[in-house]
């Protein structure tokens, strides 16, 4: 019997049974399913991270209070870096193109009677450039609102809506702690950034943060959260790293442990990048899970077809039918199942992606690598776990099984 005969036997031997067929093709069809979908939600939850990474900026340093071993720490860090570091490393380091200090509060914005709590920016105008923001209308920040500690502010499309409504900003007052800020420009929206909605936030300069909200108490300069800093291209990154380093060591006078911690961009990424993609083998490897106890479903109810049809397999040898004809069948109906439980849960895991990424954040999207390597393991799952029970199918005896029958 040639193969496209076994072929066909096995074919319409699955289905006459379609119903215990089905319910054999249902752990391929589920554990497919949840790899596909798995895949997709790790590469979308991966594309989230990294869109979120890059809406920081390009090519940024960030440059925070506080040695490496203090930020692993529960504890808040001693508020190290000042104004005048910033300015330094503007002017002395060759590589870097823009340096925005920020002076951050969570404070509550009023007008009239409405009342917002939201995250308040002192920074300056470099900010823009280095932090992507732009400006929708009005301006933002100038260096003479700087110098002069000038009580102005920029206000982020969401934080105008909910203060002022139908009510042009341009020009109005807003009182943060009890000072007043005039309002000068409405920011363009920008989104979320790691959790932060930075549509919400107030920009005012950095000098009237410190003087007229937070308070300056270092004896040392204005004190400042952290500091951005863009280098000049990617490939420079870690030179100006180095030479940021260096400076801020000469400047606080370091001989032992630092206290500053500078962090790379591209480190970032690779960082988040490698988490997400670890979290998204660990959960494809779970479900991979299903798919094993889908191929020892097959097993179960191939062996179980094997004692059912007993008198078909006496009969087929005793009409001529060699052991390995029965060995071929059996196997092509495994494999079978498994496939045809792998295209359709290949289908509903990539209906499940869709939707995923209809109603969520996450752009998921179905890997072309994923769906054959899902299908193929399916494959091999129904080749591998077919063998036994048709090997034991092959061994009957045809007197034996036709008298058991």
């Amino acid at each position: 019997m040639n193969i496209l005969e076994s072929l066909q036997m096995s074919v319409t031997t699955l289905l006459a049974n379609k119903m215990r067929s089905s319910l054999t093709m249902l752990g391929i069809i589920i554990g497919n399913a949840s790899v596909i979908a798995t895949i997709g939600v790790g590469m979308g939850a991966q594309s989230f991270v990294e869109g979120e990474v890059a809406s920081l900026g390009s090519n940024l340093l960030f440059i925070v209070p506080g040695s490496p071993e203090a930020q692993r720490r529960p504890i808040i860090p001693p508020q190290t870096l000042v104004f005048e570091d910033a300015e330094a490393i503007a002017a002395q380091v060759p590589s870097v193109v823009a340096v925005a200090p920020q002076l951050n509060s969570s404070e509550i914005v009023s007008y009239r009677n409405k009342n917002v709590s939201t995250l308040i920016y002192g920074t300056t105008p470099e900010l823009l450039p280095v932090r992507d923001f732009e400006v929708a209308r009005g301006r933002f920040i100038t260096p003479i609102d700087v110098d002069r500690s000038s009580q102005i502010a920029a206000i982020g499309s969401e934080a105008a809506e909910q203060l002022f409504g139908n009510i042009d900003p341009i020009g109005q007052d807003i009182r943060i702690k009890n000072t007043s800020f005039t309002v000068v420009g409405i920011m363009e929206p920008k989104g979320s950034t790691f959790g932060t909605n930075l549509d919400e936030t107030v920009f005012v300069p950095v000098t009237a943060m410190a003087d007229r909200i937070v308070g300056d108490t270092s004896p040392y300069g204005l004190t400042v959260s952290f500091i951005n800093v863009q280098v000049e291209d990617e490939e420079q990154m870690d030179i100006a790293q180095f030479q940021v380093e260096n400076l801020l060591r000469q400047r606080h006078q370091i001989t032992d442990e630092d206290d500053f911690t500078v962090r790379n961009q591209k480190d970032l990424q690779q960082t988040t990048g490698a988490i997400t993609r670890a979290l998204t083998a660990m959960l494809a490897a779970v479900a991979g899970i299903s798919l094993l106890v889908g191929g020892i479903g097959i097993m179960n109810i191939m062996l179980v077809s094997v004692t059912e049809r007993t008198q078909e397999i006496g009969l087929r040898k005793a009409i001529g039918a060699s052991p390995s004809d029965i060995l071929v069948q059996f196997t092509i109906e495994a494999v079978i199942l498994s496939l045809a439980g792998g295209l359709v849960g290949t289908a509903v895991g990539a209906g499940g992606v869709f939707l995923i990424s209809t109603f969520t954040e996450f752009e998921a999207g179905v890997s072309a690598i994923a769906i054959l390597l899902a299908t193929g393991v399916s494959g091999g799952i129904g080749l591998f776990f077919g063998v036994f029970p048709a090997r034991q199918a092959a061994k009957l005896d045809p007197i034996v099984a036709l008298r058991t029958a």
